[in-house]
């Protein structure tokens, strides 16, 4: 970014520039004494000379691609580095090449975030080895398929303006970010070298899983013009082909009750330590960081928030939050039975007031079928004392014994925090940084007026688009992607099965396409399966 200190006096200066890959163009000094360069505008056409050839191995194969990188993706960013893109196309489309039954002009677009924790979220580069899995990652399989990998850099709750003073990627901005970045890639259909624009595919993991869905379910609403016109998007649609959600995040002011109704009864928890590394960067003093006698090491990341890593000691829970636990579990059914939902079969899904019922059966059925699968490809369930089988068949799931073995990680409210020390608190939080309650019971029980605004906490809920006030009253419809898949790991602890399962069945009375699954042995994280992912990409695609 370009920084010009200047004393003069109603004055007004345009300057035009050429910067590089950053598409700056246009800068402009306003009126004022004692001023410094305010406006800068980037240009929002692709350059298409601007790249690098690059290369990969993988499985012996070498993978050759063009990567074009820090792209600016509006005109006038709140935060240059996190609000930049980069774009990978495989190079066997330059020569006229088909890659995977793929031309250059029918390749897939696909769209990963690395939002995570509510953290800003980096462009993703391709790697042969990725860190965690040791394997390589998905945007470098995604280039051997032969899609065009596009990855943009995103603001997060922990995102500082280029004035570096203002925090501006409060919620809603990554969904804002996500939304603008579509629109480039529209912007500039003709101009990209390959990808079809119409078959943009979306992925992320927790936070990140939330934004992929968000962005599946919110295409072309109006809810976000005046954020996108703000940073200047470029002025073209942002709905997409399909959507990939791991273990999504979501749905928050919703999200303690569904928690609860699932650990309700288990007064002890394993705390991620990416939990404790997030507040001992911000300053908090709880129950976690006092309890936690170990070194945080660095500044939590995305990815550690993506992939968490249980803390070894057991905390328990204080007598306020078993009795918070307790509220929370109790409301969980009242919000079920709202929602008049409905299985493929046309069956209702209800709760009664002990949170029993025909919705209680239908996330059973969805464990059952992991766990059955699981058995079928030779996995030993008999140590698991909440799978009941009989013979070579997963009759029941004990739904009591369930979160007694997974463990808690979090301790009530696990979202919306009773000191507001959460992750989602920050996410909810004032441009001066000041945390806030998004939960209606959260912020009665403690007697709090720091509640978020309604706007914000709906615009990053896609339920509020597919099953609140916003579906009932507006006129001007949303484009839902047409093709969804969820992933929720059967030991996931970070949030409850409920929150992706009610994202899942809402989608498909609307009559998307959702395959929902949980794998077996999964806990909290994403792209495990990518053989699987890049196959189900394919079959929509063609």
């Amino acid at each position: 970014m370009l920084h010009i200190s200047l004393k003069f006096s109603s004055i007004l200066l345009a300057m035009s520039l050429t910067l590089g890959a950053n598409n700056l163009v246009y800068a402009q000094i306003s009126e004022t004494s004692n001023m410094s360069v305010i406006s800068n505008k980037y240009d929002l056409n692709f350059d298409a000379s601007k790249f690098e050839k690059e290369s990969k191995q993988l499985n012996g194969i070498t993978i050759g691609y063009r990567a074009y990188r820090n792209i600016v993706y509006v005109q006038n960013p709140k935060s240059v580095s996190s609000q930049s893109l980069n774009i990978y196309i495989p190079e066997d489309y330059f020569s006229g090449k088909k890659i995977n039954g793929y031309t250059a002009k029918s390749a897939p677009i696909f769209m990963p975030n690395g939002v995570g924790g509510y953290m800003p979220g980096t462009p993703l580069e391709p790697e042969e080895k990725d860190e965690r899995s040791g394997k390589a990652n998905a945007q470098l399989v995604a280039l051997s398929r032969g899609y065009v990998v596009v990855s943009p850099a995103i603001r997060g709750r922990t995102t500082v303006g280029d004035d570096g003073k203002t925090y501006v990627g409060k919620a809603p901005a990554f969904i804002v970010d996500y939304k603008a970045a579509v629109r480039y890639l529209r912007h500039n259909a003709d101009s990209l070298p390959a990808g079809d624009t119409e078959k943009i595919i979306s992925n992320g993991t927790s936070a990140g899983g939330a934004l992929s869905a968000l962005l599946g379910t919110t295409g072309n609403a109006e809810e976000y013009n005046s954020y996108l016109k703000e940073i200047g998007a470029a002025d073209e649609r942002d709905d997409i082909f399909a959507s990939s959600d791991y273990c999504p995040i979501t749905n928050l002011e919703h999200a303690d009750m569904a928690y609860e109704w699932i650990f309700n009864g288990v007064y002890n928890y394993r705390p991620a330590i990416w939990q404790l590394q997030d507040l001992k960067a911000r300053g908090v003093n709880n129950e976690m960081t006092r309890s936690l006698n170990i070194n945080p090491g660095e500044k939590p990341d995305a990815d550690a928030a993506n992939n968490p890593v249980e803390a070894n000691v057991m905390i328990n829970m204080l007598d306020e939050e078993i009795a918070v636990s307790k509220l929370l579990s109790m409301h969980f059914p009242a919000y079920v039975n709202s929602l008049n939902l409905h299985d493929k079969q046309g069956n209702s899904l209800t709760l009664d007031k002990d949170g029993n019922g025909t919705f209680k059966d239908y996330i059973k059925s969805v464990y059952q079928k992991s766990a059955q699968e699981a058995y079928d490809s030779g996995i030993d369930l008999n140590g698991t004392d909440w799978i009941i089988l009989r013979g070579n068949k997963v009759a029941d799931v004990d739904m009591k014994k369930y979160p007694v073995s997974a463990t808690r990680m979090k301790a009530a409210p696990a979202f919306d925090k009773l000191d507001l020390s959460s992750a989602e608190n920050d996410e909810f939080g004032t441009k001066d940084n000041q945390p806030k309650h998004f939960s209606k019971i959260v912020a009665e029980y403690t007697k709090s007026k720091i509640l978020a605004d309604k706007e914000k906490i709906n615009l990053i809920n896609p339920m509020y688009f597919l099953k609140g006030k916003r579906a009932e009253t507006k006129t001007s419809p949303v484009s839902i992607a047409p093709h969804f898949r969820i992933r929720h790991g059967a030991i996931d602890r970070d949030t409850s099965i409920a929150i992706p399962a009610i994202l899942a069945l809402s989608l498909q009375e609307k009559g998307v396409d959702v395959d929902f699954f949980s794998p077996w042995g999964r806990g909290h994280s994403g792209d495990y399966d990518l053989d699987r992912l890049f196959d189900w990409i394919d079959n929509i695609s063609r």
